[in-house]
């Protein structure tokens, strides 16, 4: 019975401990949030156009090889 005990009170003080440490959180606004989204997709199109470059480049080279 007092495992069973141990285990609901650990459970319990994680989850308040959980509630508690979520209410320190500086969450950001929405204009930060639209902002930051903004740069991670331009971030993503940038890095997306350099690797097709890249593999289209090495496409070419390993053909021209081959071939």
């Amino acid at each position: 019975m007092t495992d069973n005990v141990k285990k609901t009170n650990r459970a319990t003080r994680w989850f308040r401990e959980t509630i508690g440490e979520l209410r320190k959180v500086n969450w950001p606004t929405t204009q930060e949030t639209w902002n930051l989204t903004k740069v991670v997709l331009l971030v993503m199109l940038v890095m997306a156009a350099i690797l097709g470059l890249l593999d289209f480049v090495f496409s070419t080279v390993i053909t021209s090889l081959v071939a």
